[in-house]
């Protein structure tokens, strides 16, 4: 297996730790290719599909992704040597996201010290994801899920409009092009742009070293975050 190779260790100055630079006309692309995407899917609405988390007690689904340097890694280097915390993110636009950053960033020391290796699964291509984590200054790695293969086996689907317009005025509700393109508007104003999957919902789900799903959080609303004390507590039982 891949992991049982040995490799040669490289001087320093041969090793790179910081992820590839895109340019800012490649970036700029990508993400107004995003944002394309998110006005498509606000206006064709989240339809009828909600999540169902996979249970505890399940398998963890071992996927490939590539990570925010443009690396590939299995989920299960993750939880190989202990426990480890999948995050799946909202999409790159979103001020829940934000929120969850800052929150992580201030529980990421009490995860170490419980032996969690932490890491989030988002939306966006490695270059965009790379740009998210310098700029929110997110600590874990960032694996890149654009076609939801992870989101999706793990049971993750869209939120209902309720769940991510409930604190948004009445007249919003119907989710239409126009009023996307001046949420679009508003957030580019701020250097926020509103990119990816608007109604995709976020989870998260604590992996066990052999691979066995212990405990899952699903959201109820886009800014439902969890305790951390409950996945801590679930890391040592």
């Amino acid at each position: 297996m891949a992991h049982s190779l040995k490799y040669p260790t490289l001087p320093k100055s041969l090793l790179n730790t910081e992820p590839p630079k895109l340019g800012m006309e490649a970036t700029e692309r990508l993400t107004e290719a995003a944002e394309k995407e998110w006005l498509e899917t606000w206006v064709a609405g989240p339809g009828d599909k909600r999540s169902k988390l996979l249970d505890p007690g399940t398998s963890a689904p071992d996927l490939e992704l590539l990570d925010h340097t443009g690396a590939s890694r299995r989920l299960s280097s993750f939880w190989s040597d202990g426990p480890a915390l999948l995050m799946f993110w909202r999409h790159f636009g979103c001020g829940c996201g934000l929120d969850r950053a800052s929150r992580l960033n201030e529980e990421y020391a009490d995860y170490l010290d419980a032996g969690i290796n932490p890491v989030i699964i988002g939306q966006g291509e490695p270059g965009r994801a790379a740009e998210y984590r310098e700029k929110y200054d997110i600590s874990c790695p960032i694996l890149c899920d654009p076609e939801f293969e992870a989101y999706s086996a793990y049971g993750l689907a869209h939120f209902g409009v309720e769940q991510v317009l409930y604190d948004a005025p009445e007249e919003t509700w119907c989710h239409s092009m126009e009023i996307g393109l001046d949420f679009q508007e508003a957030r580019r104003a701020i250097n926020r742009p509103l990119v990816d999957n608007p109604w995709m919902s976020p989870g998260e789900f604590l992996v066990d070293p052999s691979g066995t799903i212990r405990s899952t959080y699903a959201y109820q609303y886009c800014s439902d975050y969890p305790d951390a004390r409950v996945f801590l507590t679930a890391a040592k039982i």
